[in-house]
């Protein structure tokens, strides 16, 4: 059985968590330290959901839901969604996207938006299946240097 919350304090568990889920994201990113998990968890710009295995305990997946307001409206977007390897396939990514869903209507949002790589074909699916739709635009990105 899986729990979602909306992680309220940064513990030992949680960062242990992390340092094992976020290598399953990004190569390139280092797992985040309890400085900055806490200013995620504290900020009122976002909102980090977990999901617990309820029989182990244990963490096995996370999201990050980012609330912000812009003159055209309040917006949501969803960010870092990682499901553990070893839990993958027992609704967990949909669970945790249910959760960021209700949470970004309960604040106003109108809509949620997310990005996916074209590689992660289970992900997509599940996104196009939740409700999702994907847009017609462009992504662009600006690296800066630092």
């Amino acid at each position: 059985m899986i729990h979602v919350t909306e992680v309220v304090e940064v513990d030992d568990a949680l960062l242990a968590a992390f340092a094992r889920l976020i290598p399953q994201l990004s190569s390139s990113a280092p797992p985040p330290g309890a400085d900055e998990l806490a200013a995620i968890v504290t900020s009122p710009a976002t909102v980090l959901f977990v999901a617990r295995d309820t029989d182990e305990g244990t963490v096995v997946g996370s999201l990050t839901l980012a609330l912000f307001r812009i003159p055209t409206g309040m917006r949501a977007w969803i960010e870092d969604v990682v499901v553990d390897e070893g839990a993958r396939g027992r609704g967990i990514g949909e669970a945790l996207s249910r959760a960021a869903i209700a949470r970004a209507e309960a604040e106003g949002a109108k809509t949620v938006d997310l990005t996916s790589r074209p590689s992660r074909e289970i992900a997509n699916r599940l996104y196009r299946r939740i409700g999702f739709a994907q847009r017609d635009t462009n992504v662009y990105r600006y690296r800066l240097e630092g």
